[in-house]
């Protein structure tokens, strides 16, 4: 009778790194396989099958966490014990890179015996097939990459780490959470502890997970982008729905599911108004949408792309990005001794790095592989755009992408899409600081010409007590959640060009009573606007800025050059070839709730702030 086999998840490039035995032939070799969940005869199992035995990493280039040197491996049979040593302290997200994309794998049919560890063939001694009943934990680690610890039963056996170095450790876990239990250990939060359901509850087991009134809220507390992402507009009744049940329970009032929503999902609030199809979500992007959506905002990923087209440019970007990154690796120090720029450039990365956000958890403590990281994508910039290089604040603007992103190749790219816009803002001209501040001048003058007029008499109208808030986008002035919900507002251009100037206006108005009252000069007025960092409250903000910006977009005759500042001549041209002439819905709610209104005359161009 022929067996029965349903593939459950399948992905390739995963590696093992083995362990050394003592006196063993392949100490020095590291495995490249697939690995699987598979359905067999009732039975569900995890299945390691290598591509090539191992891969020899001799005469490959092998760069360094040292940041410094590259290594070509020739060894001989003497020095295996010596360069083992070396590869061990040396191993790195580059180096699989290398491994990844310079190695061809030719694939191999291996066949598995019967148990649940497989070592009897010389050609497939790594192989392995476990049933995940004979699993007693999984311990999931990061080194730059994912790794998991299979821990089995049966403590005489052992199964050597499994290395995502192309991702797919979040996908494995998920295919097995339909088969088994994953629960956090109280002792170790890494560590997943997997139970099992009798064969004969199995089948039940699957079944719930499907079942709405579990599967769907499960989903939602362990991944909100996907439960989402589908139904994003009608989010309210896509939990109704699931919390609902069958038509014979009661059902839940809406205000009660918003609640529900609220705890599933931290810091999310939904709009209860009853409005067709709708409900407008208003604060912001999770932390797993938005590593999605800054990619598309950020231009890394076209609006109009594909899924396969996406896969596509993230491998030609990859590759792209670790051959900039060898350059600077495979510099020599006498090299180094010629080149004083690179060399101050290294410097002063060195110096900000170590500086720079290091009581976020992500970036706190020593050798903290995040700061690694955050090095290695700045001194790779500087091969990218080596003209202009590294300048003082840019690790301020990579710190929040490489956060959110969780990845090296996508954060440096972002980094490079948000670098293009502030580009001038660190050229040594500073032609773009130079440009906002008299920008941000004439708004202000058009909004409050009184406020203006003092800030002027106290030689404060060039606004340069504004220049750290345009240089790195209110980096140093809000709280780190805080910068991250401005920049993606900010990165949408809604509700128009330049917002961020708007934004500036918006703190300025909040502070000129203080500041025209207690009648502060140039350096109180710098050391007030100084003092505001960390207190500022961003939902405020930006619903007085947006409040701002309906304001000027109802004035009659506004100046042009308020016009073109804001963008509303680009504006005016495309909403001209449109087919209604009201504004476009998109441009209601980009920024905060869309519920700030004033009674101000709609038509005063003048004195916005004046009551």
């Amino acid at each position: 009778m022929a067996e029965l086999l349903k593939v459950i998840f399948d992905h390739e490039g995963i590696f093992l790194h083995p362990t050394p035995d003592e006196g063993s032939p392949d100490q020095d070799l590291l495995v490249s396989g697939s690995l699987r969940i598979i359905e067999k005869d009732a039975e569900i199992l995890v299945e390691y099958r290598p591509l090539e035995d191992s891969v020899d990493p001799s005469n490959m280039l092998c760069a360094g966490q040292d940041s410094s040197s590259v290594v070509e491996w020739a060894q001989c049979p003497g020095e295996k014990s010596q360069s083992r040593q070396l590869l061990e302290t040396q191993q790195s997200y580059e180096t699989e890179w290398d491994m990844v994309n310079a190695v061809s794998f030719k694939k191999k049919n291996y066949t598995n015996g019967e148990g649940s560890l497989n070592h009897s063939h010389e050609r497939s001694r790594w192989a392995f097939s476990v049933n995940i009943c004979d699993l007693k934990s999984i311990t999931v680690k990061k080194e730059g990459w994912t790794f998991l610890i299979l821990q089995l039963k049966d403590s005489s056996s052992s199964i050597p780490a499994l290395h995502f170095h192309q991702g797919g450790s979040r996908e494995f876990l998920d295919s097995l959470r339909r088969f088994a239990l994953l629960t956090e250990s109280p002792e170790d939060e890494t560590r997943l502890l997997v139970s099992t359901p009798n064969k004969a509850l199995s089948q039940s087991f699957e079944n719930l997970l499907d079942d709405n009134n579990f599967g769907l809220v499960h989903k939602f507390k362990r991944d909100p982008y996907v439960a989402t992402l589908g139904g994003f507009s009608k989010v309210t009744n896509y939990i109704y729905d699931a919390l609902r049940g069958t038509e014979e329970q009661q059902q839940r009032p809406p205000e009660e599911v918003a609640d529900l929503l609220g705890e599933v999902i931290p810091g999310l609030e939904i709009n209860q108004q009853e409005e067709p199809g709708f409900e407008v979500i208003t604060r912001g992007l999770c932390h797993a949408v938005r590593r999605e959506a800054w990619k598309f905002l950020l231009g890394y990923y076209p609006w109009t792309s594909t899924l396969e087209e996406r896969k596509s440019l993230q491998k030609a970007k990859t590759d792209e990005y670790f051959r900039m990154k060898l350059q600077w690796k495979s510099i020599s120090e006498e090299q180094e001794r010629r080149n004083s720029r690179l060399r101050d450039y290294k410097s002063l990365i060195e110096k900000d790095v170590n500086r720079t956000d290091r009581t976020n958890r992500f970036y706190e403590g020593l050798n903290n592989p995040g700061l690694t990281l955050l090095h290695d994508i700045l001194m790779t910039y500087c091969m990218y755009d080596f003209d202009l290089g590294y300048v003082q604040g840019m690790s301020d603007l990579l710190s929040p992408i490489l956060f959110v992103m969780e990845n090296e190749v996508d954060a440096f790219w972002c980094f490079v899409s948000f670098m293009d816009q502030m580009h001038q803002n660190f050229e040594e001209q500073m032609q773009g600081m130079k440009t906002q501040l008299i920008q941000l001048s004439t708004l202000l003058r058009l909004l409050d010409l009184a406020f203006w007029n003092y800030l002027e008499s106290q030689e404060s109208g060039y606004l340069y007590f504004c220049f750290r808030w345009l240089l790195i986008r209110f980096k140093r002035e809000l709280i780190f959640s805080d910068v991250l919900r401005l920049w993606e507002v900010m990165w949408t251009e809604l509700p128009c060009q330049n917002f961020h100037l708007l934004v500036c206006c918006a703190i300025l108005d909040s502070e000129k009573q203080k500041i025209m009252e207690e009648n502060y000069g140039f350096n109180e007025i710098l050391k007030h606007i100084n003092e505001l960092s960390m207190k500022l409250n961003i939902e405020e903000i930006l619903q007085k800025a947006e409040g701002i910006y309906l304001q000027i977009r109802s004035c009659k005759d506004l100046p042009h050059s308020i016009s073109s500042i804001l963008g509303f001549d680009t504006q005016h041209r495309v909403s001209s070839q449109a087919d209604s002439g009201s504004r476009p819905v998109q441009q209601q709610d980009a920024c905060s709730n869309g519920h700030y209104r004033d009674n101000r005359p709609q038509n005063s161009c003048r004195g916005v702030f004046t009551s």
